[in-house]
């Protein structure tokens, strides 16, 4: 592929991987996927399964509402091309529902209604892990061209890489954020006790053991005594039992 057509495969693929823009995965990367398929494989419409934190599939994105609804056939059925192909990790192909959607009954009957006669799965994979699937849907039977698979894999990749950053970058702050909120704990903590060993006239570790002891005795998250001792909203004495 070579002139305007690569140079837009290219710019979607770009776009597909690029990690900075701060939008969700549910109108990012999945969304901005399904409609470069339709633009540039040649499909009538496009749909996306997503694996959630816990497996599950859903619905990510579709190009249209009709892609939307078939993708959650595939959920309620339990059954589909799309989710044939997150399980297993390979294209799944249907160039004729009508001949051979058998596989799918309840699936193909429903994306016949709709007026798709094929349809096609490609899977979102790195190495080993499958994290989607991305499921194409052509108005009249057929196989795709060997230029429209390339394309669609090529921009499954670029959207799984998009994912996958996202994702991992999406852990990292959550991790720091939670690194942060200890830390911050900690200083309270330390702030509190030193607060304590001077008014009680007592070793900063035995102060500790003591706030501690209040903390339980009020079923109370240690920090949040501390803040309540540092702000003097709480008077506690040496004896938890006072």
């Amino acid at each position: 592929m070579g002139g305007e057509s690569g140079a837009r495969l290219l710019a979607a693929c770009v776009a597909l991987a690029d990690t900075l823009e701060e939008d969700s995965e549910a109108t990012g990367v999945p969304a901005l996927l399904a409609d470069r398929c339709v633009e540039l494989v040649g499909v009538e419409a496009a749909g996306l399964l997503l694996a959630d934190g816990s497996g599950q599939p859903r619905v990510a994105a579709a190009s249209c509402e009709r892609a939307r609804l078939l993708g959650l056939a595939e959920q309620e059925f339990g059954a589909g091309p799309g989710l044939d192909c997150l399980r297993g990790g390979e294209p799944v192909e249907a160039p004729d529902l009508a001949a051979d959607g058998g596989r799918w009954a309840a699936f193909a009957g429903k994306a016949l209604e709709c007026g798709y006669a094929a349809v096609f799965a490609v899977p979102m994979r790195r190495q080993e892990e499958v994290i989607g699937a991305v499921c194409l849907f052509r108005a009249s039977p057929g196989p795709l061209t060997p230029d429209a698979a390339a394309l669609a894999r090529a921009l499954a990749d670029a959207a799984t890489v998009g994912v996958l950053q996202r994702r991992a970058r999406h852990r990292y702050e959550l991790l720091s954020a939670q690194l942060q909120s200890a830390l911050d704990s900690r200083v309270l903590v330390e702030q509190a006790k030193g607060l304590l060993a001077e008014r009680w006239d007592m070793g900063v570790d035995e102060a500790f053991l003591i706030l501690r002891r209040h903390a339980r005795a009020r079923r109370m998250r240690l920090a949040d005594l501390a803040r309540e001792v540092l702000s003097r909203s709480v008077d506690l004495t040496p004896d938890p039992a006072a």
